[in-house]
């Protein structure tokens, strides 16, 4: 293990999947979200695929125990990343992160639903309270006025949501295809799954990009490869209790790139909800460690 490299590693995956987002923000005016999805997955494959030929781990990418577990967790995600590429159109990138926030805080209450995993009184509170800090995000866009604008920062607001709803529903396949799939089987399965069902959309308004727009959306697509690569390596060299809260340094970067390319001012209620979900964030991920430490003391307590 060699915890200052994961954590750069993870810090290095968060910046490239910002720069990623503020690529596909930069064409969404433009291009459907559907289509974006396309790019950012089909061309995230080379990346993938030379990853774990450099690893000589290709056999292993490439076998799927549960193709079906793949199809389904490439299903979710799809959506997951459609309506958030589509949120961008509407909403600041800081408002987009913060609200996305709210994806490992479900995944904590689906898990509960779906694999029985159990959640006390603890983690309960914190799912509670960063909830609440997503209702503060939200609380101006739902706001229904007369004016245009409102409608659609509405609709931004609601896609955003589902698609983290979407996000976490996906950990939740991530959680049992772990069980039987080894981690570079479930990377380049949903790159794949997601690239082939992107194109389900094609009847439904894709448009032919500018030079500037693909060329665009091709880099965004390399970068999210690269992103998934260096988010899986940050896992191989430290705790993941311990570079898991680096995802929140997510907010410092978004804030950076909407405000410099994008001239969006963050509003201090945006702010205030999004400090209520990193702390519930947070204090998750501390439990998480504090029940992992203890059950560990436990193993070895009972080891003759």
């Amino acid at each position: 293990m060699r915890p200052l490299r994961g954590i750069a590693l993870k810090i290095g995956s968060v910046l490239v999947f910002i720069v990623m987002a503020s690529l596909i923000k930069m064409t969404a005016q433009h291009v459907p979200p559907g289509q974006a999805v396309f790019f950012r997955s089909f061309f995230a494959i080379p990346v993938i695929v030379a990853w774990l030929a450099l690893r000589r781990e290709l056999a292993t990418g490439f076998r799927a125990a549960k193709p079906i577990g793949h199809f389904w967790r490439g299903f979710v995600g799809t959506l997951a990343m459609g309506l958030g590429f589509a949120g961008l159109a509407y909403l600041p990138l800081p408002e987009v992160t913060a609200i996305g926030y709210a994806a490992p805080l479900l995944t904590v209450v689906f898990a509960a639903m779906f694999l029985g995993e159990d959640v006390r009184i603890f983690r309960i509170s914190a799912v509670v309270l960063g909830l609440v800090g997503v209702l503060i995000v939200l609380s101006p866009r739902l706001s229904f006025g007369v004016d245009q604008t409102g409608h659609r920062e509405a609709l931004g607001a609601m896609l955003v949501l589902g698609g983290a709803v979407f996000a976490a529903l996906a950990q939740v396949f991530v959680r049992k295809l772990v069980q039987t799939e080894k981690t570079p089987a479930i990377v380049f399965y949903f790159s794949l799954t997601a690239s082939l069902l992107s194109l389900i959309t094609l009847p439904f308004g894709w448009v032919i990009p500018t030079m500037s727009e693909a060329l665009t959306l091709i880099f965004a697509g390399l970068l999210g490869g690269l992103g998934q690569i260096l988010l899986t390596s940050s896992y191989r060299e430290a705790d993941a209790s311990l570079v898991a809260p680096f995802d929140y340094v997510s907010m410092i970067f978004a804030l950076l790139i909407g405000y410099f390319a994008f001239d969006e001012v963050p509003t201090m209620t945006m702010l205030a909800g999004a400090a209520l979900v990193i702390t519930a964030g947070i204090l998750i991920i501390w439990r998480e460690r504090q029940l992992g430490l203890e059950r560990a003391r436990g193993r070895k307590a009972m080891t003759p």
